[in-house]
């Protein structure tokens, strides 16, 4: 059985609030995901990252582009 989708999404804000190792943003429709988590060291660091310091209140937005 095949489906045919069409379709029009348009995003005028999009919030986020966190984004971990192994996470999956989809907008839209997709035949199949595959999940994929690769772990690299290119950096050559022997240590741990410090820690992140969080600000409360304060949000980073992104803009996105405007519709055509």
């Amino acid at each position: 059985m095949n489906f045919i989708v069409h379709q029009s999404i348009v995003i005028h804000q999009l919030k986020v609030e966190s984004v971990a190792n192994s996470s999956v943003l989809q907008i839209g429709s997709a035949g199949m995901i595959k999940g994929l988590s690769n772990l690299y060291n290119t950096g050559g660091f022997t240590a741990a990252a410090p820690a992140a310091t969080a600000t409360v209140g304060a949000e980073t937005l992104v803009p996105l582009p405007s519709p055509r």
